[in-house]
């Protein structure tokens, strides 16, 4: 019975699950709407599923409705909006060394880590960081006003603001991933030794 309870859709785990939805909703946008109207739905789709990522785990703390499927499925929604993105990004601004390079950091971070928690599984040695939260917090910015720099002329200062978080999204997601895999390293080292 309480894996059925952990299981049941809350809406915390609605919410994650829509920005699994999203995610590829971001990319079809350019396949089915002219620019700059594609860039105005992508950017406000992109934006909603970043309001979605702070409001499922609040929510879902608030109310008490934390779970198992719902700890599982976050991170991945995050991977997978951030991946769509980046691969979007790359392609609209034609692999500009001033996007290619951030964005292949930081995808190159977020599937090392993925493989690393996976390997380590349980072991809670990589706990979300406050470091790591300004990341996504930045790439989050990042991203969303380089969708939006498409539309409507607004390309000049708010491309310039996405590209400079874009290359500090890139540092801190080095930074934290560095951090996480010394950790990592550091936890196997500890269970060799034990084992």
């Amino acid at each position: 019975m309480a894996n059925v309870r952990r299981m049941r859709l809350t809406i915390p785990n609605v919410l994650t699950i829509a920005r699994v939805v999203a995610a590829p909703l971001v990319a079809f946008c350019f396949l089915a709407m002219a620019r700059p109207l594609a860039d105005l739905v992508a950017f406000l789709i992109f934006a909603v599923a970043g309001v979605s990522d702070f409001l499922d785990g609040w929510l879902a703390r608030r109310w008490g409705q934390v779970s198992a499927f719902g700890r599982m499925l976050d991170p991945i929604a995050d991977k997978a909006m951030i991946a769509v993105t980046g691969a979007v990004l790359l392609a609209l601004y034609d692999l500009s060394a001033l996007v290619t390079i951030p964005v292949t950091v930081i995808l190159l971070r977020e599937t090392l880590v993925s493989g690393l928690r996976e390997y380590l599984k349980g072991a809670r040695v990589l706990d979300v960081t406050t470091l790591a939260k300004w990341k996504t917090t930045a790439q989050m910015v990042a991203f969303g006003a380089l969708l939006l720099a498409g539309f409507a002329g607004l390309g000049g200062w708010v491309e310039a603001a996405g590209l400079a978080f874009l290359w500090v999204a890139a540092a801190l997601t080095a930074i934290t991933g560095y951090d996480y895999f010394s950790r990592g390293l550091a936890h196997m080292r500890a269970e060799e030794e034990r084992g």
